[in-house]
């Protein structure tokens, strides 16, 4: 029997994992399919404070999981597969293994969004990737020309990244301008590297039949003229998509996937509460996810403690 079991090691499953074991409650927390969350693929985290000089998002997820585990959290590499709420303590089947808990916080995050062309999945690897910090150093990028599909933060730190060892950066946004902070819209708009190319679409990336990027071919929304690049790879980072399909029709959702907590951080189930991006689809920032695996985690300790009263 597990008093608390977290879903998601982001930055909201370690902090609830802190807070909880902190209370003595010593919580289970699954990895899910990507340990220590999205962070993990960030070079460099300027904005979450206690660190001037930035800090490595890899490093810091590490910091943070080190923390929990030192006051007790057990972190353990494993998938939730379903959750029975129709009995309580509620019914978790994680990796095959059924597991009883009195409470859940779910913290697992999103993931990747994608294009949606069939060439995009077969070339995926193969020059399509959706992390340039992973990736953006390896032979095939070097001194090629690559592209950087979306106009957030996230696409402008990519681009960013990718100038390292692209000969060119190409920039395509959807829009006529950047959705970015100002900060990064401009650092991205200024560098010699990159060039954006507004108001256009990706239709299809080249060649499935090498089974390797070559290109892209790309649609103009304002006339509809379409025309076609070359390049050796292809970065997508375009927005994200929740990670809560197993809790779907269970837990109460929007019509994108993301849950709508109640009140605080408790869900529709009461003894199941939700934190961090899987939830959050205004702010979605480091910070604003820890301080949301705090209440997550303070909620559940309370609904502990009432329950015992």
């Amino acid at each position: 029997m597990e008093k608390v079991v977290i879903i998601g090691t982001g930055c909201a499953g370690l902090t609830a994992a802190l807070y909880t074991a902190r209370a003595n409650l010593n919580p289970l927390v699954l990895t899910g399919c990507m340990p220590g969350g999205l962070l993990t693929t960030t070079s460099i985290v300027e904005n979450f404070p206690g660190f001037p000089e930035g800090i490595d998002g890899y490093e810091m997820m590490t910091r943070m999981q080190k923390q929990a585990e030192r006051f007790g959290a057990r972190i353990q590499f494993s998938t939730l597969e379903s959750v029975d709420t129709s009995k309580y303590p509620f019914i978790l089947t994680i990796d095959g293994e059924k597991v009883e808990a009195e409470t859940v916080i779910i913290a697992s995050g999103a993931g990747h969004r994608h294009l949606g062309l069939g060439s995009e999945h077969l070339l995926e690897k193969k020059g399509v990737t959706y992390c340039a910090t992973c990736d953006g150093a390896l032979p095939m990028f070097r001194n090629q020309p690559v592209v950087v599909v979306g106009g957030g933060d996230s696409a402008c730190e990519e681009a960013m990244y990718l100038t390292r060892f692209a000969s060119v950066v190409y920039l395509v946004h959807r829009r006529d301008s950047l959705r970015a902070s100002k900060v990064m819209a401009a650092r991205a708009l200024t560098h010699k590297k990159i060039q954006p190319i507004w108001n256009t679409v990706v239709t299809d990336i080249l060649d499935v039949k090498q089974d390797k990027v070559t290109g892209i071919r790309l649609k103009s929304l304002e006339t509809g003229a379409e025309s076609q690049i070359d390049c050796t790879g292809v970065f997508v980072a375009i927005g994200h998509v929740p990670n809560t399909q197993v809790f779907k029709g269970i837990i109460t959702m929007d019509e994108d996937g993301y849950i709508i907590p109640t009140k605080g951080s408790s869900t529709n189930v009461p003894g199941i509460f939700v934190a961090g991006d899987c939830s959050d689809r205004v702010y979605r920032q480091a910070i604003t996810a820890a301080g949301m695996g705090c209440a997550a985690a303070i909620d559940a300790e309370r609904y502990l403690a009432a329950m015992n009263q």
